[in-house]
């Protein structure tokens, strides 16, 4: 709360307890771990590195708590609690979507929490325990996990302003995006997928931007920042256009959870629905 209002007078108020008893227990939270957790100006209060790294642990460990909650509370005979699945983007969304409204015919007191993050961010929160399963895109290590592989390959194009002559090609290869603006996605892994279909003019791309979700993405792109490479995820924009890139390069998808974890048993349920559907 204190982080929240910047100010501990108006975090009290919203806290229903005095001024000195929240200062007093700020204090002794620092004492307690050695750490120094907000700068105090005159008129308000921020946090330090420390205190964002407490904050979001802590944050982290609430949702944690929820969800433990929420896997506690079973019915006799029936099947009930939240899935919470981590989702990159891609075409592949579409299937599991089919699933989740199929298991929820048999089972609707199940609900999903959908996280949508790149691979990198899902594997972590599932490490956390926050997110029961991801549905990742290659390339991916799923030496740790258990998984189903989706059935479509995700392919690769560019997003680009139709106002531009680039975007009425049926295909564009890397000679054709050597001169112009590109923004990409984060992933070191995809980084070096992408660099290998470049091969040797990879080094006079242009680079623009890095970003993690297609729709920011989408709008500096509309913004004329620089077309991005990204993949066909069949969506619809009336001032821009995807542009497929050849020679082809197509990415597989996968839907993994943690080997030997324990599950509640709607997750469980559900992975077993998802193994059977194959």
């Amino acid at each position: 709360m204190v982080a929240r209002e910047e100010n501990i007078t108006k975090a009290s108020i919203q806290l229903h307890m005095t001024q000195p008893t929240l200062s007093r227990q700020l204090m002794q939270l620092e004492k307690e771990l050695g750490v120094k957790l907000f700068h105090r100006g005159k008129h308000n209060i921020v946090l330090t590195e420390d205190g964002l790294l407490l904050k979001r642990r802590a944050q982290e460990i609430l949702s944690l708590v929820e969800k433990t909650k929420g896997e506690l509370i079973q019915k006799e005979e029936e099947l009930i609690g939240e899935i919470s699945i981590g989702c990159g983007e891609t075409q592949n969304m579409s299937y599991l979507s089919e699933k989740i409204f199929q298991f929820r015919k048999q089972y609707p007191l199940v609900s999903f929490q959908i996280y949508s993050a790149n691979a990198d961010d899902i594997k972590e929160r599932i490490e956390q325990g926050i997110v029961d399963i991801g549905l990742l895109t290659e390339p991916v290590d799923i030496s740790k996990y258990d998984f189903v592989r989706m059935p479509k390959k995700e392919r690769w194009g560019i997003l680009t302003a139709k106002d531009l002559p680039i975007a009425n090609e049926k295909t564009v290869s890397a000679e054709d995006l050597i001169s112009i603006p590109l923004l990409i996605p984060g992933r070191e892994s995809v980084k070096n997928e992408l660099s290998n279909w470049f091969g040797e003019r990879y080094g006079e791309v242009e680079i623009v931007a890095r970003y993690n979700l297609i729709l920011n993405a989408a709008n500096m792109v509309r913004h004329h920042v620089g077309v991005a490479l990204c993949f066909d995820l069949n969506l619809r924009y009336d001032d821009l256009q995807f542009v497929p890139l050849f020679p082809v390069l197509e990415t597989g998808a996968v839907l993994v959870w943690k080997k030997s974890q324990m599950f509640s048993s709607a997750t469980s349920k559900f992975i077993e629905f998802l193994r059977n559907a194959y």
